[in-house]
């Protein structure tokens, strides 16, 4: 009786051994797999060239530092978006990277994040308010004042431009806007800026532009704030017989920003003259890099890194790693200061793109 007693206690203590082993495994692995932490992206959109080599390059990332992935796409929607990070937290996501295209209404999402403890990076914007654990993003006043040199050089200081503006309600086109207005305003007087609302809409920056030339046919700059609006620039230069060589006397300069392929491609061919290349490799590689380093207990402070770039206080609780985006050009001159790298230098990600 006594050995059958004692049996039954191992056989007990060796099932409730075996019950909390069990359950200690399900607690380790929620929100990983195999101990690799699981981590949400949510894309900000598929429509643009941009955004779908920022979607490519993400998983290559992920997989490099040793990430597990769950993706989504809010498709320039707050609400999508909100949606989305609901999901991510049912799945146990330890870290979430996002995009967020109206940075106002995005922070009621990040006061949730922050309250179940799960850090946020958020890439190419910056919330208006609340915390994140890290912002990277490249410096956007200077994308805009870099665009403000350059047609500023090549007009000599005197003429008319048109900036196709992208959404005011963005952190992104407030700074470009503001910096290449500023810039204009101190640097370039006589130049003439009109400047187009477009909300990212290449339809509306196409109509916008078309509109502006019939009333100013002597508009010589178009300064796009990102490549949404290229390919419908591109059809109402040539429609107004503008698409010309680079040397004819009615050519138009135009800067974008993005430095995707078709971009580099068409200042190689002479069709557009400039671009800011925006890394979308080091946005997908930098977001993942500093949910890693958030979800291992790492911190950052202002100055300089070792990937070519400055971290800066935004404000208390928040830091923005400003990533490399250098001017882009045909000859690789340096305009009103501003230097710039040839449209087919290997290191630029639009010319190493798959």
């Amino acid at each position: 009786m006594r050995l059958r007693t004692a049996l039954c206690s191992v056989v007990s203590t060796l099932s409730a051994l075996a019950l909390l082993s069990a359950c200690g495994s399900g607690s380790t692995t929620t929100g990983s797999s195999n101990g690799v932490p699981l981590v949400g992206v949510d894309y900000p959109r598929s429509d643009t060239d941009f955004w779908n080599s920022y979607i490519k390059y993400t998983p290559q990332y992920a997989k490099e530092l040793g990430l597990d992935l769950k993706t989504t796409n809010s498709q320039n929607d707050v609400a999508k978006l909100t949606a989305n990070a609901q999901t991510f937290i049912s799945q146990g996501v330890k870290g979430l990277a996002m995009a967020p295209q109206d940075t106002a209404a995005i922070a009621p999402t990040l006061a949730q994040m922050e309250a179940k403890k799960i850090p946020v990076v958020t890439v190419d914007t910056r919330p208006d308010t609340g915390k994140v654990f890290m912002v990277v993003r490249a410096d956007n006043r200077a994308y805009g004042e870099k665009a403000c040199q350059y047609l500023g050089t090549k007009l000599g200081g005197k003429g008319k431009v048109v900036m196709l503006q992208g959404g005011l309600d963005s952190i992104n086109g407030r700074d470009r806007t503001e910096a290449f207005s500023d810039c204009m305003k101190k640097n370039y007087p006589d130049i003439k800026v009109f400047g187009e609302a477009t909300n990212w809409d290449g339809a509306v920056a196409a109509q916008k532009l078309q509109t502006r030339l019939t009333q100013h046919p002597d508009i010589k700059g178009v300064y796009m704030q990102s490549s949404f609006a290229l390919s419908g620039t591109l059809q109402v230069l040539k429609q107004k017989g503008l698409l010309v060589d680079p040397k004819d006397k009615k050519h138009v300069f135009v800067v974008s920003n993005d430095g995707i392929p078709e971009e580099l491609r068409s200042i190689a061919e002479g069709k557009i003259d400039a671009t800011v290349s925006q890394p979308a490799d080091l946005y997908a590689k930098y977001a993942l890099y500093y949910l890693k380093a958030a979800i291992d207990g790492k911190t950052f402070k202002p100055g300089k890194t070792d990937h070519d770039s400055t971290i800066i206080k935004v404000r208390d609780g928040l830091l923005e790693d400003q990533l490399s985006a250098p001017l882009v050009t045909a000859d690789g001159g340096t305009y009103g200061g501003v230097p710039s790298i040839k449209s087919d230098d290997k290191s630029l990600w639009g010319n190493n793109l798959g």
